[in-house]
């Protein structure tokens, strides 16, 4: 149901499910979704491209420092379905650090960023190596990636990273992302991979993120503190009031928490993925999801968004008022953009600004009238030189051979 709640000044509106009796005061409270229409609740088996994260207390024995290779192959069973049933993966890992800090001595004390950094160098190597075996017994490759927050934000290395993991998607490999540690200082770190993983599920437009965490979801306070805690299935707009429901993160190798959760959500969200938090430390975490709680799937709560990722990625590429130059575009190139083709450059004419590749570019037709805005493939320069010649003409233009597209379809709005 929808419930209005005031606390102070602030109003929100929430989606929750409430049991029609009081709960029964228990540290493991259970949430009543029966009354919830199906179409609320998604499943894993709706996703088509998802992220997973994993935080290293998943990954990681707190006590032995050891990994918990059981589990892990446990996990990789449940990728190795979702590759079966046709849906792309891509995971996003932690773990580096808690697996090489044993190796290195450095163990029973805080780091300082020198000695995580250097953790980190010696862990990634076990941590790929972990990955590679247990996704193996299932003959799936996996390709290793490692990113820093200023490989999202800038917009030529995230169209860079777009790109690539597009390619190993297409590929048939598995990407196994972490923070690039051994490089990044304080100032370009993401501190946590949940932000990560959303920063990752919004570059490659992905249409699920899955947050393995060590809480079946949202409660409306803290529920190893407080047993009057309920479990919120279903969150369908972030406000105030769901923030402050956010506790502090648990002890351990852990640097997350509910905090960092919501603000993954904030941003997974806008770019049209819905998340959803769910417990990681049973077995199977992922097939888990494949089923309803009432019908007998896992406790979780699902964040969901107002549209969809390729909506999403098209509004702000519509809405984006810095457009750098313009493609001027001939009759044929016009009528194919409107029956939704891409623009090549064989039906461009002119090209207008100084524009560098993935920035916004206006397109116009014939008598100047702005038809449509994309994401252009080329930098200026070159963008002159392959107008209006074929694409197989393009390598020997430029001495490399680039996107057969000016701006492809995906990154194209049409006016």
């Amino acid at each position: 149901m929808t419930r209005t709640e005031t606390t102070g000044t602030m109003k929100a509106t929430m989606t929750v499910t409430t049991p029609s009796t009081a709960a029964t005061a228990t540290t493991t409270p259970k949430a009543d979704t029966s009354s919830l229409l199906p179409t609320l609740l998604p499943t894993l088996l709706d996703a088509r491209r998802l992220v997973v994260k994993i935080g290293s207390a998943l990954l990681v024995d707190s006590a032995t420092g050891r990994m918990r290779r059981e589990w892990l192959d446990a996990l990789a069973d449940d990728v190795a379905a979702c590759r079966k049933r046709g849906q792309e993966v891509v995971i996003v890992t932690s773990g580096a650090v808690a697996c090489g800090r044993e190796h290195l001595g450095l163990v029973g004390r805080a780091l300082r960023l020198e000695e995580k950094q250097a953790a980190a160098a010696t862990g990634q190597i076990r941590l790929a190596a972990a990955y590679q075996e247990t996704l193996a017994r299932h003959g799936l490759t996996v390709a290793q990636v490692l990113v820093t927050l200023e490989d999202t934000e800038e917009r030529r290395r995230h169209l860079n990273g777009r790109a690539t993991i597009d390619t190993l998607l297409r590929l048939g490999a598995v990407p196994v992302i972490n923070e690039n540690d051994t490089v990044a200082t304080a100032e370009i770190r993401f501190g946590d991979n949940d932000r990560l993983a959303a920063r990752v599920a919004q570059m490659i437009s992905a249409d699920t993120l899955v947050l393995l965490s060590d809480i079946d979801g949202l409660y409306t306070a803290d529920p190893r503190k407080d047993p009057d805690a309920r479990h919120i299935p279903v969150v369908q707009e972030l406000t105030s009031d769901i923030e402050n429901m956010a506790g502090e993160p648990p002890p351990g190798y852990s640097s997350g928490g509910m905090v960092t959760k919501i603000v993954a959500a904030r941003v997974a969200l806008a770019a049209g993925c819905r998340m959803v938090i769910a417990k990681g430390k049973r077995m199977n975490p992922l097939a888990a999801l494949e089923q309803r709680p009432e019908q007998g799937g896992a406790l979780c709560t699902w964040f969901l968004p107002a549209a969809s990722p390729s909506s999403a990625r098209k509004a702000w590429i519509g809405g984006n008022l810095n457009a750098h130059g313009a493609l001027t575009v001939d009759a044929g190139a016009l009528s194919a953009l409107a029956r939704g083709a891409s623009l090549l450059p064989a039906g461009v004419r002119a090209v207008e600004g100084d524009f560098e590749r993935g920035d916004v570019v206006v397109v116009k037709a014939p008598d100047g009238r702005e038809v449509a805005r994309g994401l252009t493939a080329y930098a200026a320069e070159d963008a002159r030189r392959i107008a209006g010649r074929k694409s197989h003409e393009i390598e020997e233009i430029l001495g490399y051979h680039g996107r057969d597209e000016m701006i492809h379809r995906d990154d194209l709005v049409v006016r």
